[in-house]
């Protein structure tokens, strides 16, 4: 079995990612704050759930979770 590290403390308060003005980054990427756009408000018709999910994947793709590529 491969050697695993864990970002936990095993704290049973949990564990938090980054602080409210930190950055984060996974798989290699540059760490980036978090992004703050009104564009992130629920949805509630077809062009808000589109706007909402361009925006999920703008989000996904600057903090590295995934592959930006087509």
């Amino acid at each position: 079995m491969a050697n695993i590290e864990y970002v936990s403390s095993g704290s049973p308060a949990g564990t938090v990612m980054g602080r409210s003005s930190g950055k984060i980054g996974f798989y290699g990427t540059a760490p980036t704050a978090q992004r703050a756009n009104a564009s992130q408000a629920a949805a509630t018709d077809a062009a808000t759930v589109i706007v909402l999910a361009n925006e999920l994947r703008a989000a996904m793709v600057a903090h590295g979770l995934i592959n930006g590529s087509a």
